[in-house]
């Protein structure tokens, strides 16, 4: 997986590119063709409330691994659509806030690639980007270097 740069929230420090599913630059005009600046998308992004956590999904290779083949497009969508990576934006204020079940602290921070389960959370697209917010308890692991890390097919 390439790098993830997700936008540039006013707020925080970390920087976001929104592109669509084949790394692309998103057109920065809404459908009146007006100019839509990075720090207005960036604000577009919603706060996850409660103990929910907003994940971006980290762009997929656009070749098959050891080769000079390309993906087509259905399968890359595929690929975005079934992944097991999650880029970590930001958690939502009651993240991992109960002891009882979280007796060791917070599984993740912002910034974290955390391995879930494919389909996991609830799918969103803003400005062809894909976003997922998902539980503080669906993140099964964090990947250091999620490169190379795929789903098992049958």
């Amino acid at each position: 997986m390439s790098e993830i740069l997700i936008g540039s929230n006013p707020d925080s420090a970390q920087q976001i590119v929104i592109t669509d599913a084949l790394g692309n630059p998103m057109p920065s005009i809404n459908n009146e063709g007006e100019y839509i600046p990075i720090e207005q998308r960036a604000k577009q992004l919603p706060k996850p409330q409660g103990y929910r956590i907003l994940c971006a999904i980290p762009d997929v290779e656009k070749q098959f691994e050891g080769s000079d083949l390309f993906k087509p497009d259905d399968l890359i969508k595929k690929d975005e659509i079934l992944t097991t990576i999650l880029f970590v934006v930001e958690l939502g204020p009651d993240c991992y806030k109960d002891a009882t079940r979280f007796p060791t602290g917070p599984w993740c921070k912002p910034g974290d690639f955390v391995l879930v389960r494919p389909n996991a959370g609830t799918r969103l697209v803003i400005h062809g980007k894909e976003f997922r917010i998902i539980n503080d308890d669906s993140v099964e692991a964090v990947v250091e270097d999620p490169r190379g890390i795929t789903r098992k097919f049958i």
